[in-house]
């Protein structure tokens, strides 16, 4: 894959949340670095809401987001945003053609059945699947749909997918050892998001790709899918991740880093960009900011090669 900031044309980035509470720090981090790396290069950039399991992920979750990118200034191209519990049908076309091509089989192992004790793990604690519902003979999988619905997983080859991130640099994973046949669809019918992300990147027309390092991974099942499916893969630049003062990564539940309650503290975001700016190395000390004011400024070289820790009070020395 070339090199992030080799391109002959604007780049096309995007930026894809998962509506499942108010969007916080880490997310705002996220899609501001996202935004900068389009923008700063005459680019365009676009908004998915990545809604896949609408039970958990309510509109009004979703209609929080807008806003909240809108307080923050960062504004996107696209004039219709894609939300994914809409897109079941184009998922479907796709699911079918891995199928057709017999990459699909069917799996009947319970949570509890893959999370056994001697079950193979990635570097990340992650589960590597270890095939056993691929062994099963036409008769074993007609006897078990009687007794569940299974989910679909993606056959994945005993190959090496290598890549270089725009911040980590050269990238090597051999799907069949560190991933395992993975999950495209659940058993409730709900398709699972290496595939939606891998299609939706695909029809979108993104050509890069920022996001946390804790995806850095789920790069090669993707660049695998992009492949097999007949998309031109995006280039990748995964960021260090915001963690607590214990090494945590943030989380949603938490009231501090909650957009919600950052808004009650700052009557305007440009604290608040300011302080992300200077966490991700753009700035020389945390002042206010507007998002259009960085784009000359940035430099994702910049961006600091470790994960960046949050004090609990963080707020307190913005205002």
């Amino acid at each position: 894959m070339e090199d992030f900031t080799v391109s002959s044309s604007k780049p096309t980035g995007r930026f894809a949340p998962t509506p499942s509470g108010r969007m916080h720090l880490g997310n705002i981090y996220t899609a501001l670095a996202a935004w900068l790396c389009a923008k700063s290069r005459g680019g365009k950039f676009l908004l998915r809401i990545e809604d896949l399991d609408p039970v958990r992920c309510p509109r009004t979750f979703a209609d929080q987001i807008l806003a909240d990118l809108e307080w923050l200034g960062i504004t996107w191209d696209n004039a219709e945003i894609p939300y994914q519990s809409e897109r079941t049908a184009i998922y479907e076309k796709y699911y079918r053609q891995l199928k057709d091509n017999h990459f699909v089989y069917p799996c009947f192992c319970s949570r509890a059945q893959l999370h056994v004790a001697d079950a193979p793990h990635a570097a990340d604690g992650r589960v590597v699947y270890a095939g056993t519902c691929r062994r099963l003979t036409a008769e074993e999988v007609r006897e078990k749909r009687r007794q569940r619905h299974p989910a679909a997983r993606l056959i994945l080859p005993d190959t090496d997918i290598q890549f270089t991130d725009g911040h980590y640099g050269p990238q090597s994973y051999n799907l069949a050892r560190d991933w395992g046949d993975i999950i495209i669809r659940r058993s409730d019918g709900v398709f699972a998001y290496q595939l939606a992300v891998t299609i939706d990147d695909g029809l979108m027309g993104v050509t890069q790709v920022v996001r946390g390092s804790d995806l850095l991974s789920s790069s090669a099942p993707q660049l695998f899918l992009f492949r097999t499916l007949g998309f031109t893969p995006p280039r990748f630049l995964h960021l260090p991740l915001l963690i607590t003062p214990d090494g945590a990564r943030l989380a949603k539940r938490e009231k501090a880093v909650d957009v919600g309650f950052l808004r009650q503290q700052f009557p305007s975001p440009e604290p608040l960009i300011g302080y992300i700016a200077w966490l991700a190395g753009q700035l020389p000390k945390p002042e206010p900011i507007k998002v259009t004011d960085l784009l000359p400024l940035f430099d994702h070289k910049k961006i600091p090669g470790h994960d960046i820790v949050i004090p609990g009070n963080y707020w307190e020395n913005l205002k």
